[in-house]
């Protein structure tokens, strides 16, 4: 047997083209272009790098980026006055504090700062509250966002399955954890210091990997015919990695989402789409 691959890149293209229409609606000059503020402190090469992968999705839908550069010394008060000053301006529609930050900032106070209504990325605790709860509205953090329409769009069957997330980040892990419990799946959490991780890995009819170590998971973890997301992207001599050792677990899985072209390239998309509902929510419908 060999896993359907379920391709990111075309459904990213599809859903591009579909919000480059929408974008493109709102530039007659009636209403102010949706905008998205980066925020980023120091010059961290990797916070950098995806700086310019936001640039090429605004590009590609029609919003406009405004990258917000901050010294490396500068201090909490600076950084949190930074973010308050976009918070209150009506130009900006959407805000994100680039990763990672000096050891001297505390990313869990700013997030604290953030107009939940601009936090596109879904990491404010309003915005995390809601989504658990299932009240909107609320913004979900773009990678399980991607992850769960890739699988809706394959027609996967949620409801009553055993689902497995080893991950449990507040951006990926737990969220899509809550994204498939409210798609009636039974959800059980796991990471690093989880008994007998492979087993647990076995039981799953859906399993979602994010844990950023390459090629850790391997067929030998997998239920046949299983569901496999993978979440890794990590960068190593033989190129780019997801958590997941592909030919194996491709092998016996049911479908997977293949490292590159599954989650990534709909991340993006995605985060535009996040932008466009807050600029939906702050001015077309204020």
């Amino acid at each position: 047997m060999s896993a359907k691959l379920l391709n990111g890149r075309q459904l990213a293209k599809q859903l591009q083209t579909e919000l480059n229409q929408r974008f493109s609606e709102l530039s007659d000059g009636t209403v102010a272009l949706p905008t998205l503020a980066a925020l980023q402190v120091g010059g961290d090469a990797a916070a950098k790098g995806y700086l310019r992968s936001i640039r090429r999705a605004c590009q590609g839908v029609g919003a406009a980026l405004r990258p917000v550069e901050m010294k490396e010394d500068s201090s909490q008060r600076e950084v949190e006055e930074a973010l308050e000053a976009l918070n209150n301006d009506e130009s900006v529609h959407g805000i994100m504090v680039l990763e990672p930050l000096p050891d001297h900032i505390d990313d869990s106070l700013l997030i604290d700062f953030l107009d939940p209504a601009k936090d596109v990325d879904g990491v404010h605790p309003q915005n995390a509250g809601r989504l658990a709860s299932q009240r909107q509205p609320y913004f979900v953090p773009a990678t399980p966002a991607g992850g769960i329409l890739l699988l809706e769009e394959a027609g996967v069957d949620f409801k009553g399955k055993s689902a497995v997330v080893i991950g449990r980040s507040d951006i990926v892990g737990k969220p899509m954890a809550l994204l498939l419990l409210h798609r009636h799946c039974t959800v059980t959490i796991a990471h690093s210091r989880t008994v007998d991780l492979p087993a647990v890995a076995r039981s799953a009819d859906i399993l979602c990997v994010a844990v950023g170590r390459p090629e850790m998971v391997t067929g030998e973890w997998i239920k046949p015919g299983a569901v496999v997301v993978d979440f890794g992207t990590t960068y190593t001599e033989e190129g780019l990695k997801g958590d997941c050792e592909g030919a194996s677990v491709e092998a016996v899985a049911g479908m997977l989402t293949p490292v590159p072209g599954g989650t990534g390239p709909i991340t993006n998309v995605m985060l535009m789409q996040n932008l466009f509902d807050a600029h939906r929510r702050l001015v077309i419908s204020k």
